[in-house]
């Protein structure tokens, strides 16, 4: 990676800046955007099976479609966080430590499958 968050996010201001579009990028309206791209990233793996969708990136197209849709997410969660002054990176690691507390490695294989696989978000 080359760019740091910070620099990506004072790029995104500079970029909505120059487009006279910050009137626009309130809380609710990012996080509306921040979901359509999310979902368009599902769309791209909807109807593959596990073992397709494990090979999505060797084909350049989708390969190509599938970055373009992270960066989509990348970009409005980048933004949002600017908004609301949230430090992305911060409240990720403050979450993986509650996350550690919450599923110690101990006892992890007894409870850690459901009957549709591991659990393993980070709700």
């Amino acid at each position: 990676m080359t760019d740091d968050l910070k620099t990506l996010q004072q790029r995104l201001v500079a970029f909505a800046a120059a487009r006279d579009w910050q009137p626009f990028h309130t809380p609710k309206n990012l996080a509306a955007a921040l979901s359509v791209e999310a979902s368009e990233l599902v769309e791209i793996f909807q109807w593959l099976t596990p073992e397709q969708s494990a090979r999505v990136m060797d084909v350049p197209e989708t390969a190509r479609r599938v970055e373009d849709e992270v960066a989509d997410v990348l970009a409005y969660l980048l933004q949002f966080c600017e908004v609301l002054g949230v430090d992305p990176l911060a409240a990720l690691s403050a979450k993986i430590d509650r996350n550690e507390s919450r599923f110690p490695v101990e006892g992890s294989a007894a409870g850690s499958r459901s009957d549709d696989g591991p659990r393993h978000s980070l709700e």
